[in-house]
């Protein structure tokens, strides 16, 4: 044990004997390890980021959609085949969902469906009132929606169950739309009146509540707050009297406490398939919020991996380096070497002290790399507005790889030193 000490000795008094040589040594090694760990925690804390928001829309959550059927190829008598791959077809009204189907689907499985929620847009619009302006989503939404995404509330209330089924001109608004349009009074924006442009007609609504806008973690966007585009909310009834649609292309269904969301997925497609069997074009789909976020996941920690790993060749180019500094080392200490050999040291005390000298470089450049790498990082990863995280994992492991490029690339010098003959070690000049 005291041979190992006096060997680390050995190694920090050589590093520091030779500080501009060491450093340059250690360069390859420390932009490699900062490089994976910067990656590591960026790919880590947008993963975290993004699975935490989709899981704020609700893990056991279900979307049903409907997606267009691949078109069958067909062959004339002659041979000659035409049709088929997926060219594209418009959605009708005779495609969509119904309320009766949604209305089944509820009594078939009250036990399972906590709810459903329902959007229809309406797409974008301004509000102006005497040079005040403020971007907005018009979107129409069931008692569901608010269930299923649960919005915060910041003044008044939510839509009443008769506003819904009769299709009131009422509407929940951001507090951006009340900073932009009443000077972030919130007690005056409720009950105040606003006209919508859609389509090129006019249409006025009472609100009733201002939420809390909060930016979700999968958009971004370069808009000024003020210039912020968010959700204007009026009832589901009165947005489909507007665009005159009464189905819908896709609908979220909020599962019960318990319920397996994956299996219950299969449930959801297999009960909508046979409205749809004589449907040519279209056939529904379910899929689960969990299953999303594992994929997200997956994906994630995939494309990170693979990055940090093509980052982690510049350790390959520093343990290069390694190995050529060493055997510059042991050239120039070849008579120290003869000597400690003249002495008794035996071959394995050699190759030991020149292994430890490699490991030391190796770790103390990897150190300088964890802490870079970590820096950079977390700065990255907040520039991105994302929750920065950094891989614990990704720190051990690269740390431990950094000892083990010092031990790989550090034997052939020190298999070299240990085998020189004393007598023309100790002639060397």
């Amino acid at each position: 044990m005291m041979m190992f000490y006096e060997n680390v000795r050995l190694a920090l008094f050589s590093l520091k004997a030779n500080k501009m040589r060491a450093l340059l040594t250690m360069l390859g090694i420390i932009i490699g390890i900062s490089s994976v760990i910067a990656i590591m925690t960026v790919g880590q804390s947008m993963t975290y980021t993004m699975t935490e928001s989709m899981a704020s829309m609700g893990v056991n959550n279900i979307t049903v959609t409907l997606q267009q059927r691949p078109q069958e190829e067909e062959t004339t008598e002659e041979g000659m085949s035409f049709g088929g791959g997926m060219g594209r077809v418009m959605m009708e009204e005779k495609d969509l969902f119904t309320r009766e189907m949604l209305g089944n689907y509820c009594e078939t499985y009250p036990e399972s469906v906590a709810g459903i929620s329902v959007t229809e847009s309406l797409g974008q619009s301004k509000l102006q009132d005497k040079g005040l302006y403020a971007n907005i989503q018009v979107t129409g939404v069931s008692l569901g929606y608010f269930l299923a995404n649960d919005p915060k509330l910041l003044q008044g209330r939510y839509f009443s169950g008769a506003e819904l089924d009769e299709g009131r001109k009422v509407a929940m608004v951001s507090d951006i739309v009340v900073d932009n349009m009443f000077g972030g009074d919130k007690e005056e924006a409720i009950g105040s009146m606003l006209t919508v442009n859609l389509g090129d007609k006019y249409f006025e609504f009472a609100i009733i509540g201002v939420y809390e806008y909060e930016q979700n973690a999968m958009s971004f966007s370069t808009a000024s707050v003020k210039d912020t585009v968010t959700d204007f909310y009026i009832p589901l009834n009165t947005a489909q009297e507007i665009s005159h649609s009464q189905g819908f292309s896709n609908f979220t269904v909020i599962t019960a406490d318990g319920v397996n969301s994956d299996a219950f997925a299969e449930t959801t497609a297999g009960f909508f398939a046979p409205y749809y069997r004589s449907n040519r074009d279209f056939e529904p789909t379910a899929f689960s919020m969990a299953s999303m976020v594992e994929i997200m996941s997956d994906m994630m920690s995939t494309m990170t991996t693979a990055i940090a790993v093509i980052a982690g060749i510049a350790l390959l180019v520093g343990g290069i380096g390694v190995m050529n500094i060493m055997l510059v080392s042991i050239t120039e200490r070849t008579r120290e070497i003869g000597t400690r050999k003249a002495l008794g040291a035996p071959n394995s005390a050699i190759r030991l002290q020149f292994i430890i000298e490699s490991i030391v470089i190796c770790l103390v450049g990897g150190l300088i790399g964890i802490v870079l790498g970590v820096i950079l990082g977390m700065g990255a990863a907040n520039l991105l507005g994302a929750s920065a995280t950094p891989s614990v994992g990704s720190i051990l492991l690269s740390l431990g790889f950094s000892m083990a490029i010092g031990v790989f690339f550090g034997y052939y010098p020190a298999n070299k030193a240990a085998k020189m003959d004393p007598i023309e070690a100790l002639r060397y000049e």
